[in-house]
């Protein structure tokens, strides 16, 4: 796992890490501060994000983790903009290298997507247009952001194609996507996605429904192409595996609220928000007998229209009410000033506790 990230420097400086008195100016290249995005449906109002801020900075790379429907992919489309001209109601910020996209033009955000931001989406077979090609589909994406001929943009494709492992490239490039199995479609998302040399990358659940020899080898290429590139990261998951050796930050998400913060060795090391210890006693470890049964986290993940009162998670958290602590009235917020931020009721010196005497031994 890495060493320390950007949610030190957040969480140290005393910027809350949702809401709360904000710096005039952004501390990292990619700063989101408070983004909410709700939308509002015949069955109420759907809190999406609800007051999420985090930091990166250029080569390194956060891990948004969570359960299906805790806000990740949603607040991955809103910092590419993807929610205007929608239903949804954005607010908040977020300053990419100075410059807030939620406050820019339309005219301005599509000028910076594809170019200066990029998106791995999670089914490439879906996201690429199934009567062009491969390759006219990454001609494309070039030719938008550079003054270029066909024919430059056509090898331009033919070697972001070989770069991302796409064997006989000059010849793939003229295939459809049916025509790639589901490990070369997500490379030719990856090499469309990285064609304009992007400095933000985002890749939302790039590994889903791939086997676990393509999973490692498509991880090793986004992580190669990151050093190369010096791009920063965005990796969005369920599974805490993937994050496991990518990620410099880790924010766990539940209920659209980021509700733990830190780097990716505290997460693992001394994690401290209960929804944290049930998605680590979730994943299976190869150092632990076969027979050993996975512990999952109990109940479902909440409605976003109807939120449980109080902490989100109450409902599924065997420590509610803890010690008389008010969790199913009242809604806990991320700690500032130190180096881990934990949205959760329980003292930090017994969340500490619990852990070491209750939760590490069975993990």
């Amino acid at each position: 796992m890495k060493g320390k990230g950007m949610a030190t420097d957040l969480l140290a400086s005393g910027q809350p890490a949702s809401g709360g008195s904000r710096p005039s100016a952004p501390r990292s290249f990619l700063d989101v501060r408070d983004l909410r995005i709700h939308f509002n449906t015949d069955d109420g109002v759907v809190k999406a994000v609800d007051g999420l801020s985090f930091q990166l900075d250029r080569g390194k790379t956060l891990g948004i983790v969570g359960e299906s429907g805790s806000g990740k992919s949603v607040t991955s489309l809103g910092i590419l903009g993807l929610h205007r001209h929608s239903k949804a109601r954005v607010s908040g910020e977020v300053w990419l290298d100075g410059e807030d996209l939620i406050a820019a033009s339309d005219e301005r955000v599509r000028a910076l997507r594809g170019q200066r931001i990029a998106m791995i989406f999670q089914d490439p077979l879906t996201a690429m247009h199934p009567y062009f090609t491969v390759g006219a589909q990454i001609i494309e994406a070039y030719r938008v952001h550079n003054n270029v001929s066909k024919k430059v943009a056509r090898q331009r494709a033919i070697d972001m194609l070989g770069r991302v492992g796409i064997p006989q490239p000059a010849r793939r490039v003229d295939d459809y996507p049916h025509q790639f199995s589901g490990g070369m479609r997500q490379r030719a998302m990856i090499a469309m996605a990285l064609v304009n040399n992007p400095e933000l990358l985002i890749a939302d659940e790039p590994t889903t429904a791939l086997d676990v020899t393509v999973q490692a080898q498509i991880l090793d290429l986004i992580r190669d192409l990151q050093e190369e590139f010096h791009s920063a990261v965005i990796m969005i998951t369920h599974d805490l595996g993937v994050v496991a050796e990518l990620a410099d930050d880790i924010l766990v998400m539940y209920g659209g609220k980021a509700v733990e913060y830190g780097t990716a060795e505290t997460i693992f090391r001394r994690p401290e928000h209960p929804y944290a210890w049930g998605l680590l006693g979730s994943m299976p470890r190869v150092d632990r007998d076969v027979r050993d049964r996975l512990i999952p986290v109990k109940g479902t993940p909440p409605s976003l229209i109807n939120l449980p009162s109080g902490c989100a998670f109450h409902p599924r958290c065997p420590y509610v009410g803890y010690n008389g602590i008010p969790c199913r009235t009242e809604i806990p917020t991320l700690a500032e000033g130190s180096d881990h931020g934990v949205a959760c009721h329980i003292p930090p010196a017994e969340r500490q506790r619990i852990f070491s005497e209750d939760i590490a031994p069975a993990l």
